[in-house]
């Protein structure tokens, strides 16, 4: 099957999927007790307490499914690591399920284990013959990294992982963010395919679009249950692997240098969070009402609506820059 009619497909797919698999895994969760314990501080939340979590396996399963089915090592590869980091996810979710808190792991058990699955994504980047330590860089071409690549790598997972898991704080935010960060790349790299078209690159970056397209559409099919007011939450299980798959889409494609402007909402989740307690340490004063950005406007009077529907919107202007510069 050609890749022009696979990814409207998968798309289709993953839509279907999730919405088909949300209700058995809502019940699941309930049956399970595994309810969301919100933050103390984050008193306008206090209502969302007892919201069914680890949600994430939704929009999961049909993404692993999908790639599945592709038989190519950038998209088994980029699953199994997205994989590994919802595994990392869920032990967060459990522990914090099991004692009624909302501290999971500490933190030093978190950044060990988004290292290790980070030096394997960097390792696989040097070592596979379909990337070779490539990176595109705007108007200047492609260059190879050698060994350079995987630290560049493991920065990459390890920041994405933990700002995708920052901008989930409202209802539907982190999930309508990253179907937007993945629309994008799908389109970045169904560009980069017609230009590998006939070569077995050209078949890993199909594949890489397919998936990211049956991405999307699992993650809006998970918005009719996420959506204000939201019947279930993704939880780390999903924050984590969602910031896994997106570092893994950029990173085999070469595409790195992107992800600050398509995951532009994801990037200023962690500034905000750095800014802020940075001049509170410093100087004692808070530049935000409270960080992440989307707590600030929401304390400002933005409904969690309308806070989706900016964040969405910047996403794809952030999106259609990248899409220019990667033609470039």
């Amino acid at each position: 099957m050609n890749y022009q009619l696979r990814i409207p497909l998968y798309f289709l797919a993953g839509a279907v999927g999730a919405m088909l698999l949300a209700p058995l895994v809502i019940a699941l969760l309930r049956r399970s007790h595994a309810r969301q314990t919100v933050l103390g501080y984050v008193v306008q939340h206090e209502h969302k307490s007892g919201t069914p979590t680890m949600g994430g396996f939704i929009f999961l399963v049909p993404a692993v499914v999908l790639a599945a089915a592709e038989h190519t090592d950038f998209a088994l590869v980029a699953t199994a690591l997205a994989a590994g980091y919802g595994v990392l996810g869920f032990l967060d979710d459990f522990i914090k399920i099991k004692f009624s808190r909302n501290l999971g792991l500490k933190p030093y058990q978190k950044i060990i284990g988004q290292l290790g699955l980070a030096a394997i994504a960097g390792y696989f980047c040097y070592a596979s013959p379909y990337v070779d330590g490539m990176l595109h860089i705007p108007f200047a071409g492609s260059v190879g990294l050698g060994w350079g690549i995987i630290p560049l790598t493991m920065l990459l997972f390890v920041a994405c992982s933990n700002s995708v898991n920052l901008t989930d704080g409202l209802d539907g935010l982190a999930a309508y963010s990253s179907a937007g960060y993945f629309a994008v790349f799908a389109v970045v790299l169904y560009f980069a395919f017609g230009d590998a078209e006939q070569s077995d690159y050209g078949e890993q970056l199909a594949s890489l679009a397919a998936v990211s397209a049956g991405l999307v559409g699992a993650l809006l099919g998970y918005t009719v249950f996420n959506a204000n007011p939201a019947k279930v939450m993704m939880g780390d299980t999903g924050s984590l692997a969602l910031g896994g798959m997106a570092s893994a889409v950029a990173a085999f494609s070469g595409y790195t240098l992107l992800v600050p402007l398509v995951g532009i909402m994801f990037v200023w989740s962690s500034i905000s969070v750095i800014v802020q307690v940075t001049a509170f340490k410093t100087r004692g004063r808070r530049v935000f009402l409270m960080s992440p950005f989307h707590h600030h406007l929401e304390m400002k009077g933005w409904s969690e609506a309308r806070i989706c529907a900016l964040y969405l919107v910047l996403t794809l202007a952030g999106g259609a820059v990248a899409v220019i510069l990667a033609r470039a």
